[in-house]
């Protein structure tokens, strides 16, 4: 492959958008959440399960090659499972806690995916209409997320498929529909329910398919083929005129996704076209000798096989070795439809070159007034083929259909356009004598032209395509999906915030000169990183950044840290003999560990990295802690004000995330070189803290320095997402708790900013 496809290396698009899954089975799950946290621990634990562009692309053309050396026949020793995922507007609201899209213009397609499809105007009326949707109707089946699941058999599918349902179920995500597709069996495979070749004309993309050395245009041994920029798929990339995306940057990388389950009439469709061809005859703008499947090709725009109209007027070429050029046509030399009907399937989803602004006008350029519109189709056939002798799956009533998905930078001016502009409009070719009417093969009931030389001949066709479920999804990239398990979009908060992940107090620089230092954790776009700050005593507590960051790998003490959760000093190892010792928790290979640290006084004084922090103890399983029984993952830790070295043990409530819910429970600490532990008391919910009313996941505690047991009263500030609040603690066996300052945002901490 030539060294400039860069996207074909990416682990960052998801990996259906551009690579595209190409699988014999595939199912999606429509889901929505009932609890925010528990969502956010599914999106984390879901994260490193979704395929890349990479993986996707590799294993593509591993497959294509195997294919070939083997005469055309599938390897069976290559086989894959893929999941790719995607959010609603709602889901990424409910995900983040806030509207993830507070200024979309009106008219854009942001504001388009914000509403819904079942908002959209799109022809959905009648049986099509939303409130008869199986999913999507925006009401009492909200969905959240589409989770894509797709693989070469069905028991590998079925596998991952019930993996997927439980992971689901544990989160407490109620799945609203499951819709199953598969490619069609025997003589139908590759093909629609109504007959024709499916996904003949997709588009080639700039940076991912290798060009056509003679037509660097077009995508090399796919004939007609054209190549697209990337941005009109994905964005953040280059578009066709050159123009910026209206999303913001954490969209960059991903990509709209509509859904639609499109059910399928196929003995009125071809009942349909029995019955025009008899008014064509009548009229006698046919050929005598011209039969069903000659008209229903034109309907379409194509035969059975894909071989288009416009190059085999008369008759299918199912066995041609020219089917690889399937695409390689256009209607610059039919403008009039007289070949390929202006309201055939074809011509009304992509008009390729023969779209005039009116008759005897010259067409207009494909490129680029054609390659704005174009989008990235996927999806699959759902149902059993139309059998009507079948007395079960298969019979006239039988379910079926198209599992309708695609993907594209704008909604509005990519699938809506060529809904609503071109396919349900009547009036589209524009300025005909007479209207073109309808696509003839998916579009609403109504009356279409088919025009012959001098004539035109009006046809009253049926809908034969119903809309049973609709919804308009967003991909993230997979490092704002990564972003998401922690309830935001961005590695910046707001105003450029720095994520709080964790505080540790410099030991000789506490209540020192009027001040208290620390070292402020943080993870960003560069990896993990160490802020020096420090916060004034006094009613205003001035803070102030005093260093700028530096990354963790400078510090020996952190070495293999790439996040740090949180941070325990060690009670009764505290600056002895010019040392203090502390508990790190951190992810290593998806699962918490800790370590034991010392850090020296003068740490910040300009001490040498290697002196100033050591490891003390390598990390082990939080399972060595007896108090950790069932705890997963520690978030923070918040010392019992008034029971810190008392009779030899100190107390702390350990918040942790348990089934995607933050609780706490109480534990102790005893003094001594073994620092036994004990479970004090079990989980209980947050709701319980009058204190955290409103919070759902506590970030981060730190204790207000000059604010600890004065007149029995303790303060700390609490660090949720992009805001914080000051709780007091009050001494004596019930700890009562309130909220002395509400919540603020995080922008108002001048040493967390930039």
């Amino acid at each position: 492959m030539p060294n400039d496809l860069k996207l074909r290396e990416s682990d960052d698009i998801q990996g259906d958008v551009i690579a595209g899954f190409k699988k014999d089975q595939m199912t999606l799950l429509f889901l929505k959440f009932e609890d925010a946290a528990r969502a956010r621990t599914w999106v984390k634990r879901l994260e490193p399960q979704v395929s890349t562009t990479r993986q996707v692309a590799t294993f593509n053309a591993a497959f294509r090659k195997a294919r070939e050396a083997s005469g055309g026949d599938d390897p069976k020793a290559l086989k894959a499972t893929w999941l790719n995922v995607s959010f609603t507007y709602e889901g990424l609201r409910e995900l983040t806690g806030k509207d993830p899209l507070p200024s979309a213009k009106a008219g854009s397609g942001l504001e388009a995916f914000k509403q819904g499809s079942d908002k959209r105007a799109l022809g959905d009326t009648g049986d099509s209409s939303p409130e008869n949707w199986l999913f999507g109707d925006g009401k009492g089946q909200t969905v959240h997320a589409v989770l894509t699941v797709a693989s070469d058999t069905v028991q590998d599918l079925h596998a991952a498929v019930t993996e997927q349902r439980e992971a689901c179920a544990q989160a407490k995500i109620v799945i609203v529909f499951q819709q199953n597709g598969a490619t069609l069996p025997g003589t139908r495979r590759g093909k629609e329910h109504f007959g024709f070749k499916d996904g003949v004309s997709e588009p080639g993309v700039l940076g991912f398919d290798e060009p056509d050395p003679a037509k660097p245009e077009y995508v090399k041994g796919k004939h007609g083929t054209r190549l697209i920029p990337a941005g009109e798929f994905v964005l953040g990339h280059d578009r066709v005129d050159g123009g910026p995306h209206e999303a913001p940057d954490w969209a960059g990388n991903g990509t709209f996704q509509v859904v639609r389950r499109l059910a399928q009439d196929v003995p009125g469709f071809w009942a349909q076209v029995g019955v025009q061809l008899k008014v064509l005859k009548k009229a006698k703008v046919v050929p005598a000798e011209a039969t069903i499947e000659w008209l229903a090709a034109r309907f379409v725009g194509r035969w059975r096989s894909g071989a288009p109209v416009a190059k085999c007027p008369n008759a299918d070429m199912p066995s041609s070795a020219l089917a690889g050029e399937d695409n390689d046509f256009g209607f610059r030399n039919d403008p009039e439809g007289y070949t390929t009907p202006l309201f055939s399937h074809l011509r009304k989803s992509n008009p390729r070159d023969g779209l005039q602004e009116e008759p005897g006008h010259p067409p207009f350029d494909e490129n680029p007034v054609m390659d704005r519109r174009r989008i990235i189709r996927r999806g699959a056939p759902y149902g059993a083929p139309f059998d009507p002798a079948s007395e079960g799956p298969g019979g006239p009533d039988s379910p079926r259909g198209l599992l309708f998905v695609c993907y594209q930078s704008d909604l509005v001016q990519q699938f809506e356009f060529i809904q609503k502009s071109w396919i349900d409009s009547t009036a589209f070719p524009p300025n005909r004598p007479k209207k073109p009417g309808p696509d003839a093969m998916v579009g609403a009931a109504g009356t279409v032209s088919y025009e012959t030389p001098g004539t035109t001949t009006e046809l009253s066709l049926s809908q034969f395509v119903a809309t049973e479920g609709s919804v308009y999804a967003f991909v993230p990239s997979l490092t704002t999906l990564r972003h998401l398990g922690d309830g935001r979009l961005t590695d910046k908060l707001p105003s450029d915030v720095r994520p709080t992940d964790s505080f540790l107090p410099i030991p000789d620089l506490q209540r020192d000169k009027g001040k208290s230092w620390y070292w402020a954790y943080g993870t960003g776009s560069a990896g993990p990183v160490c802020r020096t700050i420090s916060i004034a005593d006094g009613d205003e507590h001035l803070d102030v950044r005093e260093r700028p960051d530096r990354p963790l790998t400078t510090w020996p003490c952190y070495a293999g840290v790439t996040k740090v959760d949180a941070i325990l000093p060690v009670p009764d190892e505290q600056r002895i003999n010019g040392r203090s010792r502390f508990w790190l928790f951190h992810t290593a290979e998806g699962r918490q560990v800790y370590r034991r640290i010392s850090i020296a006084d003068g740490a910040e004084s300009g001490l040498p990295p290697e002196q100033a922090g050591a490891i003390d103890l390598p990390d082990r399983q939080l399972s060595a802690w007896a108090s950790f029984s069932g705890i997963e993952s520690v978030d923070a830790f918040l010392p019992v004000p008034d029971m810190q070295r008392v009779g030899g043990k100190s107390y702390y409530w350990v918040f942790h995330t348990m089934m995607g819910r933050q609780v706490y429970r109480l534990i102790s600490v005893a003094d001594g070189a073994m620092h036994q532990d004990a479970l004090e008391r079990g989980d209980r919910g947050l709701d319980l803290w009058r204190s955290l009313a409103g919070i759902t996941r506590v970030d981060e505690f730190l204790a207000v320095p000059d604010m600890q047991r004065i007149n029995g009263l303790s303060l700390f500030w609490v660090f949720h997402q992009d805001k914080y609040r000051i709780i007091v603690i009050r001494d004596g066996s019930a700890h009562e708790d309130q909220i002395t300052v509400e919540d603020r945002p995080l922008t108002m901490w001048k040493s967390l900013t930039g």
